[in-house]
């Protein structure tokens, strides 16, 4: 019981007053255009502060304000963008909508090969 309450913990975002930063799985990630969007998309989002993607570790860094917005709102926006986000899954319309080297390796998508 307790090394769950430890490995949840861990995955709690992070509070500084008013501010929080978080950091989000996004498995669905694969390249710059990805990267490009989420951010996007997200810096328009009621309480965000600041958005950065890594598309190579699949994660979302966020920083946001906790009484204005919260870590669920954000997870369901990246997920109307076409892209899991933690436990909540991408959106299929978004998806369809996304370029093919955007979408999983199993639907003909994934990175350019060179």
């Amino acid at each position: 019981m307790s090394c769950f309450f430890l490995t949840s913990r861990a995955q709690q975002p992070v509070r500084k007053g008013s501010v929080e930063t978080a950091t989000i799985s996004v498995p669905t990630v694969q390249c710059e255009q990805c990267k490009d969007r989420i951010e996007k998309y997200l810096s328009r989002e009621y309480g965000v502060q600041t958005v950065k993607v890594d598309y190579k570790k699949k994660t979302v860094k966020v920083t946001y304000l906790w009484d204005r917005t919260t870590i669920e709102n954000i997870k369901t926006a990246i997920a109307n963008t076409g892209y899991d986000a933690g436990d909540v899954a991408a959106d299929q319309e978004a998806y369809k909508k996304l370029p093919t080297c955007c979408k999983k390796t199993e639907d003909g998508g994934g990175p350019e090969k060179k």
